[in-house]
């Protein structure tokens, strides 16, 4: 049966950040997500886990300037040790955290820079920090991201991504699968998991248009999440949406899956 994790930089947002993780848990979660836990320390988030029986199985690492639009840094010539030093920070984390997934945002591509300078840069940096994830027992993943949320970012489809995990080694990096953007940018997005499942280390959701929860837009989830059954993915889908009210009342979708 599909697991889901709730994400909790968008969900439960009624509540400051480290009282989400009760909410969370008071659910019927099991395991949590979120963008960044930089803002707190390890330990505290630790703790708030461990008290809620929740596991952590996915945030970011540091994106660079992300006040200022920053999306990462992965894919920018000359931002190489940045890039590097986030990583590190972001695994500090993941080991306090035991959280077995770390998503490398890909940034924005920027004007002037050839594509295959781009797509050397992202290729190396990735390279260089799959080794340094598998070493703390981590596998980083990538995400692409559609153009209507992220103007400009490098990283947009499916394939695109499979092509970078191929140069990279698919035992070393995954691929996260957000059917949102998916859907947004590409469609069809049953077939594309059928396609990619064998890289697909950590899936997400949220409906279309709205990127707010399953049921509230054109998606049809009873046979999209019917059919990630079937293909035995076990891996979390993550619950990347905007709530489009208070999140307790928008849950009736999660009923069937509760823990």
């Amino acid at each position: 049966m599909p697991r889901f994790a709730a994400n909790l930089s968008m969900m439960f947002t009624e509540l400051p950040f480290l009282d989400r993780f009760a909410a969370a848990g008071a659910q019927g979660f099991k395991a949590v997500e979120f963008l960044f836990p930089y803002d707190f320390p390890a330990a505290e988030i630790a703790r708030r886990l461990a008290d809620n029986g929740l596991s952590q199985v996915l945030f970011n690492a540091p994106p660079g300037d992300w006040a200022n639009g920053e999306r990462g840094t992965a894919c920018i010539p000359g931002r190489r040790e940045e890039f590097r030093e986030s990583v590190k920070k972001a695994l500090e984390y993941a080991t306090a955290l035991s959280c077995p997934r770390l998503h490398l945002m890909a940034g924005l591509a920027p004007a002037g820079v050839a594509h295959d300078t781009l797509t050397g840069t992202y290729v190396a940096n990735l390279d260089w920090a799959a080794d340094l994830c598998a070493a703390a027992g981590v596998k980083p993943v990538i995400e692409p991201i559609n153009h209507r949320d992220i103007p400009g970012l490098f990283l947009n489809t499916m394939d695109q991504g499979a092509a970078v995990i191929a140069a990279v080694g698919p035992e070393r990096l995954g691929l996260q699968f957000d059917l949102y953007h998916c859907q947004v940018t590409e469609g069809d997005i049953v077939k594309r998991v059928e396609k990619h499942l064998p890289i697909i280390a950590h899936m997400q959701v949220a409906d279309v248009p709205a990127r707010n929860e399953p049921g509230t837009g054109e998606v049809n989830w009873g046979f999209v999440f019917r059919r990630i059954d079937e293909l035995g993915f076990r891996g979390w889908i993550g619950c990347e949406y905007r709530p489009a009210g208070e999140t307790v009342a928008g849950l009736g979708w999660f009923a069937p899956w509760r823990g």
